[in-house]
């Protein structure tokens, strides 16, 4: 039996001012993604991913530490157990992305998985964090992940995570890959002009360089009052031949739906033997660790 599974993604504008109370903006958001993962699931996802930090603006373009207030726990916070609950309703695996706190001072950029029973199964916390203009401050708020790149054994498949900036650097994607991951969601926040021409270059690469699928979503519209730019939206499923098969527009909130056949990954890699191939003793370099001017 073939085994199809139907994803969804959900990209979403601001629906308050990101100088509104922060308890506003994330209640605000909070509701207006919950209408958007009903629609997905209306469709008949059995997945549903959210963009980064879902119930907020890109924060990060700005240095205020005020930001810090938006961090819950995971998964005892209200907002894992909030989902959890509406996973159990819908039925739904719930892919949230949030921001973390796991101590005083220690912040995490972090994605919580939620299985269709309401049961949280774990996360993923963003590795790489950029710090650069224009607006991109997020060495300010987020400490570098050390959870590894976990792979979600789920009913719709295995699942794998990476975090918007993750999508430059391959080797994490190699580790999903190896670690079993059959469907890749990149949760993102990403403006044009910065990154648009590599929007549809990097995940397609990475889709076919480890032969999973690929769910990348980015936000949209322009978020008051920094106006870094537009989020330029255009979330999108590739397969693992890196052919991009369903994707949204750039300038409203929207879900995606798609069947991900999983077979497909079988039938790509008997053709395309590249973890048979690989020669991972010979890549000195890469696990070289060097020092950073600061």
């Amino acid at each position: 039996m073939a085994r199809v599974t139907r994803a969804g993604l959900v990209q979403c504008s601001l629906s308050e001012r990101a100088d509104a109370p922060i308890a506003q903006i994330k209640a605000s958001m909070q509701e207006k993604h919950i209408g958007l993962i009903r629609q997905a699931v209306d469709q008949g996802a059995q997945v549903v991913c959210l963009q980064e930090v879902f119930d907020g603006p890109y924060f990060c373009a700005e240095q205020e530490t005020r930001w810090y207030e938006a961090t819950e726990r995971i998964p005892d916070g209200p907002t894992v157990q909030r989902m959890c609950k509406l996973a159990r309703e819908l039925k739904a695996i719930l892919v949230v992305p949030m921001y973390e706190v796991d101590m005083p001072g220690v912040y995490y950029n972090t994605a919580a998985v939620i299985d269709e029973h309401g049961e949280y199964l774990g996360k993923y916390r963003k590795h790489h964090i950029p710090h650069c203009k224009p607006g991109f401050w997020e060495k300010f708020y987020f400490t570098p992940g050390d959870l590894g790149y976990p792979v979600f054994d789920t009913s719709a498949g295995k699942i794998g995570v990476y975090i918007c900036y993750d999508r430059h650097f391959p080797e994490g994607a190699r580790e999903l890959g190896l670690n079993g991951a059959e469907i890749v969601f990149n949760p993102s926040a990403t403006v044009a002009g910065l990154s648009e021409y590599l929007w549809k270059l990097e995940q397609p690469a990475h889709a076919v360089a480890n032969q999973f699928f690929v769910g990348a979503i980015n936000r949209v519209g322009r978020e008051q009052p920094w106006d870094i730019g537009e989020f330029y939206g255009q979330s999108y499923f590739c397969d693992p031949r890196g052919q991009i098969f369903a994707q949204a527009s750039r300038d409203k909130d929207e879900v995606v739906v798609a069947d991900l056949d999983l077979d497909l990954i079988t039938e790509v890699r008997n053709t395309w033997q590249f973890f048979r191939d690989r020669r991972p003793e010979s890549y000195t370099k890469i696990a070289e660790t060097h020092a950073v001017a600061r």
